[in-house]
């Protein structure tokens, strides 16, 4: 990490309950970077991109979770990713920096829930997520949008959005990216990059031991998935 940037852990308290957090402080932030982690709760799998938005500036709170057991969360495990997050933004956030959501997968789906969608799960039920201004741009690895399908779910998202998408991804298709864009490209600005040949896990650092990366350089494209993400942070 850059020069008087650190890396530590802190544990924030949720009711009766307390959760980790990885925290990475820039020497002198600019940036307040919420990282929302995917199903397997553990956001040291991108580690290395978290440590390249310090080093650049971006002071970053991530917040642990308990794996999802199932791809098709209920209610109560959605609601309670949301408040852990809003927690963390609660603890870490500075009036003078602006911030900025981060998320992958799942975690994707948590911030565009704070930014005022309202989430659906398959069950048919209405997740309630307190929006939260706070956040002032998203920066999101394979969405998962299909908990938005339901008309004007997306209606209250006026935020700068940019998706990154894999053409290999099986889990998160391109096309719950691109619903992004069709469902408030008219309300807020809206990017989609498409990575030719990446799958669910080639945007993380560490992926999951049992899978196996599509795609045929994975390193240089985190390098490039880091520049970019600094560049649309700051911008």
């Amino acid at each position: 990490m850059a020069a008087g940037s650190r890396i530590s852990k802190s544990l924030l308290k949720d009711g009766a309950d307390s959760f980790e957090v990885t925290v990475l402080e820039a020497a002198e932030p600019s940036h307040i970077v919420l990282f929302a982690v995917g199903r397997g709760g553990d956001p040291d799998r991108h580690l290395p991109l978290l440590m390249s938005l310090a080093d650049h500036g971006c002071s970053v709170a991530a917040p642990h979770c308990e794996r999802l057991a199932s791809s098709v969360p209920a209610e109560n495990e959605l609601q309670l990713r949301a408040r852990r997050l809003r927690i963390a933004l609660d603890h870490f956030m500075r009036p003078d920096l602006p911030a900025v959501g981060v998320g992958h997968s799942i975690g994707a789906t948590m911030l565009l829930a704070l930014a005022g969608a309202q989430a659906w799960t398959r069950a048919g039920q209405a997740v309630s997520v307190p929006s939260d201004a706070r956040l002032g741009k998203l920066m999101l690895l394979a969405p998962a949008t299909d908990f938005f399908r339901a008309p004007g779910a997306l209606d209250r998202v006026r935020l700068p959005i940019l998706a990154w998408a894999g053409t290999k991804d099986e889990i998160t298709p391109p096309a719950q990216a691109a619903f992004l864009k069709d469902a408030i490209g008219d309300l807020a600005p809206v990017r989609i990059h498409l990575v030719e040949g990446a799958g669910h896990f080639t945007f993380m650092d560490r992926p999951p031991p049992q899978f196996t990366d599509p795609f045929p350089n994975r390193d240089a494209l985190l390098a490039e998935l880091a520049e970019e993400m600094i560049r649309f942070i700051t911008a």
